[in-house]
């Protein structure tokens, strides 16, 4: 099994920027792509950035330009810096991990998942 662990969630001011991260434990060797998506209110859980690691990326039209997601192989980790955080970037943002050749897109591709945090972007 895979263990997903998400932090540094809270709350910030539109226009302010966050930094959430993920660290995988486990039967590592199961995973290849590891990344984030979120979930509102109301709405179906929607992807926001994943990568593989060979590096291929994959973000949400929504993000690009405005959140990087990165990688640090050694610890198992992913990062998603968040800027120029929008009120619509208010969600519940959950660690998704899988073994793919590809980069998957859709949520139903992956198998592992963390309890998720919370960011909400208000004033």
């Amino acid at each position: 099994q895979v263990q997903l662990v998400e932090s540094g969630g809270g709350l910030v001011q539109p226009g302010g920027s966050l930094r959430i991260s993920c660290a995988a434990s486990g039967s590592i060797s199961r995973i290849n792509v590891m990344g984030w998506y979120r979930q509102a209110p109301g709405t179906q859980r929607e992807l926001v950035a994943v990568i593989s690691r060979g590096g291929s990326i994959n973000y949400a039209d929504s993000v690009k330009g405005r959140f990087t997601i990165s990688k640090d192989d050694a610890k198992n980790t992913v990062h998603l810096q968040m800027g120029s955080l929008k009120p619509e970037d208010t969600a519940v943002y959950y660690c998704a991990a899988v073994w793919s050749i590809g980069v998957p897109r859709y949520s139903h591709q992956y198998d592992y998942w963390g309890q998720g945090t919370q960011v909400t972007v208000s004033s």
